[in-house]
């Protein structure tokens, strides 16, 4: 179906190639995971599928790229249109309509396909993905997660023969997540269709998938068997971790598989008492920020209903719910930017002692007391290379020894961007990452973060956590807005969980999250009822009890 024939793209102002004579034949039907560090190389692979790359991209393809036997360097997008189906890392930017039904509807007119079929297939696929109770809103008005299904399912409706995706997940809470997945697998097992997908979260589709692609960062394709692509990849999800650390054979890659080798681990571990993923929380429990009755309706619609919320210094707090929970919301209620029909927030200044509303602040002030990276990033970029971003946010910031300046926040996060790339030709993890970095360098005593892992690797989110505790080691209150469990797992002193609007779980990570089938970590589900998070917590406790090493969870 798709091959690749001694393939090498390169882009006129980079120094190497991003892909380095690749061969690669991916048959009809499959499933294939595309793996790699932020920036390696896995956009590119993904656009080179449909002759995004070099068509629109610019740069050089050498060799032959041929899906369903037509020639990408002979076919543009268009052509390919009917048999190649793509769905980007921001829903937005592929949007063409104003509503949900008509952007289901969109592709299939394009591809003059007949009125009753087109109604036919839009309501099967507002049911497969959970949208009908949307089909009339406005596209601007979704959740990022809402319309990360509406692009799915508004390539879905053209029945493509190839399904190229490139994050997918990557604004789902667990539970849309899952219902997205098992929809795509259905296409696979069952219509033959087959799937290319990009993904950072490994541990919610490595066990879908029938062969993995890896991309080290060096022009190079690696593919092969997920298990043995996995054992000995730099990238790996935590089950893949934990079955390093416990030596099993061979490499589970459900939790299903998991537990069941997971049996002599348990009988080990009894007993032990996890050590905390974090140190105590800094500072001395005074509240930063203070909410009472905060109240946010969308055309009379409330989206946050009353909450009640104290933010503490040296807190890391996660704020978790389903899309549409109205997490985001609130979020920009507390920052001060967001609308807000009731209710009051209260932001204490720690040079004055003085309290005051963000929404009354003047804005340079109200950046260093209340920070706020969006959803969207890429909204706060708009200088014409990294370095000017950067300079910028330093000269804005008059940060001192206390933080560290934009660069090397940057380098921490995306090491190896240049000074001199246009922010808008980033991928969107990169992107992230620097929006990160500009935001952080202000330090400022309350941090709130909206999907910040969004499009970051392990690298990078476990960089990312490493910046966050040092926030936090500094007195300040950190909120991170994420439907990353595994994230925090390793990141959080505390869970707040939403549903419609109302807070309705609010405890320290390891009561709520465990508590919890959806919310739950992969070590958790491995190795309940013991209530270990994470894979670090588990190898610490192994050492502890048994400080030489012996393989006695190898399993036939």
């Amino acid at each position: 179906m798709i091959t690749f024939d001694q393939v090498t793209i390169h882009y006129d102002d980079a120094a190497e190639p991003a892909l380095r004579e690749v061969d690669l034949t991916i048959e009809e039907g499959e499933l294939c995971l595309v793996v790699g560090h932020t920036g390696v190389g896995k956009s590119t692979l993904l656009g080179a599928v449909n002759g995004l790359v070099p068509h629109f991209t610019g740069g050089t393809l050498y060799g032959r790229v041929t899906v369903d036997g037509r020639d990408t360097a002979h076919h543009p997008p268009r052509e390919l249109a009917d048999v190649v189906g793509v769905v980007g890392q921001d829903p937005l930017d592929g949007f063409v309509t104003d509503t949900v039904e008509e952007e289901l509807a969109y592709a299939m007119e394009q591809l003059a396909i007949a009125p009753t079929v087109m109604r036919k297939r839009v309501e099967e696929t507002l049911d497969l993905l959970g949208l009908a109770d949307l089909r009339h809103r406005a596209l601007h008005e979704l959740s990022g997660g809402q319309q990360q299904r509406v692009a799915i399912g508004s390539v879905l409706t053209a029945h493509p023969r190839v399904l190229v995706l490139d994050e997918p997940t990557s604004a789902l809470d667990p539970t849309a997540a899952e219902e997205v997945l098992a929809a795509v697998t259905r296409l696979v097992h069952d219509l033959g269709v087959t799937v290319l997908m990009a993904e950072h979260r490994l541990e919610r589709v490595v066990q879908y998938a029938d062969r993995v692609i890896h991309l080290p960062g060096d022009g190079r394709v690696l593919h092969g068997a997920p298990a043995d692509v996995l054992r000995a990849s730099s990238i790996a999800p935590p089950i893949v971790e934990l079955a390093r650390a416990a030596h099993w054979h061979p490499l589970p890659l459900s939790i299903r598989d998991a537990r069941r080798a997971a049996a002599p681990l348990r009988t080990r571990l009894a007993g032990a008492t996890p050590a905390p993923v974090r140190p105590t929380a800094a500072g001395d429990g005074t509240s930063l920020l203070t909410a009472r009755g905060v109240t946010v309706s969308y055309h009379g619609v409330p989206a946050v209903r009353e909450v009640d919320l104290d933010l503490r210094g040296g807190e890391i707090t996660a704020l978790m719910g389903r899309n549409g929970s109205g997490k985001s919301s609130l979020l920009w209620a507390l920052q001060g930017s967001g609308p807000r029909s009731a209710g009051n927030v209260s932001v204490t200044d720690p040079r004055t002692g003085a309290s005051s509303d963000p929404h009354t602040m003047a804005a340079a002030h109200a950046r260093r007391l209340v920070g706020l990276v969006p959803q969207t990033a890429a909204d706060l970029l708009y200088l014409e290379s990294v370095k000017q971003e950067l300079d910028q946010a330093d000269d804005e910031s008059a940060h001192g020894s206390e933080t560290s300046g934009a660069r090397d926040i940057l380098d921490r996060l995306a090491p190896g961007i240049a000074d001199a790339t246009h922010p808008r030709d980033l991928s969107e993890g990169q992107k992230l990452a620097l929006v990160l970095a500009i935001q952080l360098a202000a330090a400022p005593r309350i941090v709130l973060l909206d999907e910040p892992t969004r499009g970051l690797d392990y690298r990078a989110k476990t960089e990312l956590t490493q910046i966050v505790a040092a926030l936090a080691e500094e007195g300040r209150s950190v909120v991170i807005s994420t439907h990353d469990v595994e994230f925090v797992a390793r990141t959080a002193d505390r869970v707040v969980v939403m549903a419609e609007g109302d807070i309705v779980a609010d405890g320290p990570t390891s009561e709520v999250i465990v508590a919890s089938p959806v919310f739950a970590p992969q070590t958790t589900k491995i190795l309940a009822p013991l209530p270990f998070l994470t894979v670090g917590q588990v190898t610490s406790a192994l050492e502890a009890a048994d400080p030489e090493p012996r393989d006695r969870e190898d399993q036939a």
